[in-house]
């Protein structure tokens, strides 16, 4: 990080964490209890398309011919949406940066606003409770319903409490092997970006092994701290 004076500049939050973690159910307690805005990569791509700006039609064009989007038309997209009034309350980055070529070009992106990454929280777990905890998941094919084989079972096996359904469905990619898989994957693109943030001093690391209430108000502090 350089030495701009970002004092009083809408604050920058990233969340780190393996699948699982709790990322999307934190960053909506975030903004609702601090109104900061939950910026996912997927999600700033489908509205960049969707709404045809210039950056969103150079991603559509990727997109059509089967390639990945690239990180200048990914931070040219999340420049944008930083510009826009809701976000002058501050932001959580959800998926962005992925690598640390992205966090030094995010970090030129923020400074020619004024902005910086204030904290870079990483949400540290227990890989085999993580693998546990994915790999027991079931949703109610009708309603949605969620449940959980050693955590929330339904009352009746195989049956939904909430509408009385017996479509119980399992993601395919949410066995035991490919959960560990994907546990492995994060944490060798990851560690590169936690060393980044540790070193440029803006890194926090959150135990997210306990209650959701708990990781909430361990991540007010966060905010805090970081917005002080």
């Amino acid at each position: 990080m350089d030495g701009t004076d970002t004092k009083g500049a809408p604050p920058v939050l990233i969340l780190l964490g393996p699948p699982g973690a709790g990322k999307g159910t934190q960053a909506r307690m975030l903004q609702e209890r601090h109104g900061l805005v939950q910026l996912s990569t997927g999600d700033l791509l489908r509205a960049a398309v969707a709404a045809g700006t210039e950056a969103g039609n150079r991603a559509r064009a990727v997109m059509e011919a089967g390639e990945l989007v690239g990180d200048e038309i990914v931070l040219a997209i999340l420049r944008d949406r930083l510009a826009e009034p809701d976000c002058a309350t501050g932001v959580i980055l959800d998926g962005v940066p992925r690598t640390t070529v992205q966090a030094e070009a995010l970090d030129a992106l923020l400074a020619d606003s004024g902005q910086r990454v204030n904290a870079a929280v990483s949400l540290e777990v227990e890989d085999a409770a993580m693998i546990e905890r994915i790999s027991g998941r079931v949703t109610c094919g009708s309603c949605g319903e969620g449940y959980h084989d050693s955590f929330k079972p339904p009352a009746v096996p195989g049956t939904c409490d909430k509408c009385g359904a017996t479509d119980m469905r399992r993601r395919a990619d949410d066995t035991a092997a490919t959960v560990a898989q994907r546990l492995q994957a994060y944490h060798a693109q990851t560690a590169p970006l936690i060393a980044y943030y540790d070193a440029a001093g803006a890194l926090e690391r959150v135990d997210a092994m306990g209650a959701i209430e708990e990781i909430a108000t361990e991540l007010t502090a966060v905010v805090t701290r970081a917005t002080a």
